[in-house]
């Protein structure tokens, strides 16, 4: 009989196991990672492809492209490519990022055989219809309109400018921009990006052979790439200002406020270890930040911080809406909590908290093999390994009171962040 009593034992984490793929390089250059699940009925094909940039960097063409990839090919108009794989129950979902486009079939291992040719052609044979570009650019622009009179996306824009400046991590979309969308050019980025040399394959689920040989042929044998590739270096042009930027919304019952600073990626070796200092500070539910701001003051219903990675540069942000009147006290609060943790050893309880909330949530996040392959993409576009997570649980399991100090003190500075206010600041 089940004991409802007693308590499941406690056990520490001790290793975390990420799933290793086998890795392959067809013909025509593309790299493909498989990843075997034999018990999964469901497979999952993720084509990557880097993003391309040319001077001055314009990440709207992107994710324009992205957006228009299933909009219609030599053979198959959009609404032929949605019934097709509509048919067979499957997903095929364009993805886009500042460092990379993607096209994601979802389907069932059954029916993979029929959904393989209609990706094929998204693929090498996209034309990017006028009529469908046109829709595009008008319904940006419209959700453009909307997106300005929000407080926290305008905060956002000024936030990432001011980090990146007039960059492809730093550069706003603007009515302008879209209308400067060309059927031309979106055509030419198509060829030179959308190519096997500048994609990753990654396969995951019942992976069999003849699975595997369906995607040889189709992405292997009948896929050239001939367009010579040309990567622009990034080159970061952000803002040396660190005063108070207020943007004036007299009318605005909240204040979006958004904070931070470039940082460190995920390749430097006190990058795991400041994960576990932004996650004390405001990096989940049981944060410091929540705890103040929220529990206690109530001057906001969510706050929080985070470390981010691009491929390119990484950087720490902490963001909230706060009544208008609560603006400047959410500020100091914000640099209390700050000094706080550059002035005060944290307890070990605390420690032993994030630790395992840490920890915890790294084992949940592994639910499918789908979950292995994400993290698995995180540390290889970063050109590191699997060892990376291992090294990741190490650091976690010993970090000191005195190590997040010391982290504290020297990446989490409120005097050289950035800091954005939209509203009002009382």
């Amino acid at each position: 009989m089940l004991n409802r009593f007693d308590p499941p034992a406690l056990k520490s984490i001790d290793e975390i196991q990420i799933e290793k793929p086998e890795s392959l390089v067809f013909k025509n250059g593309l790299q493909v990672f498989v990843f075997h699940a034999p018990e999964q009925e469901l497979l999952k094909a993720e084509f990557v492809f880097k993003n391309l940039f040319e001077k001055p960097e314009n990440p709207t063409r992107n994710s324009a492209l992205s957006s228009m990839l299933k909009e219609g090919t030599i053979k198959l108009s959009s609404a032929e490519i949605a019934s097709q794989i509509d048919f067979y129950g499957a997903y095929l979902v364009p993805e886009f990022s500042y460092d990379h486009n993607a096209l994601t079939l979802y389907t069932l291992n059954k029916h993979v055989h029929s959904v393989l040719p209609v990706v094929h052609q998204v693929l090498t044979a996209a034309q990017i219809p006028q009529k469908e570009l046109d829709t595009y650019i008008r319904n940006n622009k419209q959700s453009l309109q909307i997106s300005l009179e929000k407080s926290d996306f305008v905060a956002r824009r000024a936030f990432y400018n001011q980090l990146f400046g007039n960059t492809r991590y730093g550069r706003s979309v603007t009515e302008g921009i879209l209308d400067g969308l060309t059927r031309s050019d979106l055509t030419q980025l198509y060829k030179k990006q959308i190519q096997p040399q500048n994609g990753v394959l990654f396969l995951s689920g019942n992976i069999s052979e003849e699975t595997l040989d369906l995607f040889r042929n189709y992405f292997e044998n009948q896929w050239d790439g001939t367009e010579s590739l040309e990567y622009t270096p990034f080159q970061g042009e952000g803002s040396q200002l660190l005063d108070l930027q207020v943007i004036q919304k007299p009318d605005a019952m909240q204040s979006s406020i958004q904070l931070g600073k470039v940082s460190i990626q995920r390749t430097h070796p006190d990058y795991p270890a400041l994960q576990f200092v932004n996650t004390m500070f405001g990096g989940y539910f049981g944060s410091r930040l929540m705890g103040n701001i929220r529990e206690d003051k109530g001057y906001t219903y969510s706050i929080g911080s985070m470390l981010a990675n691009l491929n390119h540069a990484g950087f720490l942000s902490i963001s909230t809406d706060v009544g208008t009147e609560y603006t400047k006290a959410t500020l100091a609060e914000i640099q209390k909590e700050i000094e706080k943790l550059q002035q005060e050893k944290a307890s070990e309880k605390e420690m032993e908290l994030v630790r395992n909330y840490m920890l915890g949530s790294m084992l949940g996040s592994l639910e499918s093999i789908f979950s292995h392959v994400d993290k698995f993409k995180s540390v290889f576009f970063s050109g590191l390994d699997l060892n990376y997570y291992h090294n990741y649980t190490e650091i976690i399991k010993e970090i000191t009171p005195d190590q997040v100090q010391v982290l504290a003190q020297q990446y989490l500075g409120f005097d050289d962040m950035l800091k954005v206010v939209v509203g009002e600041v009382k």
